[in-house]
């Protein structure tokens, strides 16, 4: 699939999901069987938060192509027309971005850069 031809909103959408699951995945792999204590380790990496700190980390460290960097403003600076009611507004679209990155390199079949930054992010809490 050609990511390119998505908004970034479509980018976040498919990015969340994947970002999502190689967390579950990571938490599983803890050891961790109660399914409510499971939840509750994932929310600690997938929450808005999480993620605006992961994309800033990135950032700071210089750690993205232009390219990327472009997809994360892309998905940033899209139309957003809800936000969380426990993050505020500037963090919830740097998570967007975050999971617009996600998903362009998911898309793009781009799996190694992007176990890369997961990994990243997951060294982070």
């Amino acid at each position: 699939m050609d990511a390119n031809l998505y908004n970034g909103l479509c980018l976040a959408y498919i990015g969340d999901a994947i970002y999502e699951l190689y967390v579950r995945k990571h938490i599983l792999a803890s050891g961790i069987t109660k399914v409510n204590e499971l939840h509750k380790k994932v929310i600690c990496y997938t929450n808005a938060l999480a993620q605006a700190n992961a994309i800033h980390y990135y950032l700071e460290n210089e750690l993205l192509s232009e390219e990327e960097l472009s997809i994360f403003k892309r998905g940033r600076n899209s139309h957003v027309h809800t936000k969380r009611k426990n993050v505020d507004l500037s963090n919830y679209l740097d998570a967007t971005g975050f999971e617009s990155l996600m998903g362009y390199l998911y898309l793009n079949g781009e799996i190694k850069r992007l176990e890369e930054l997961i990994d990243i992010s997951l060294k982070l809490i």
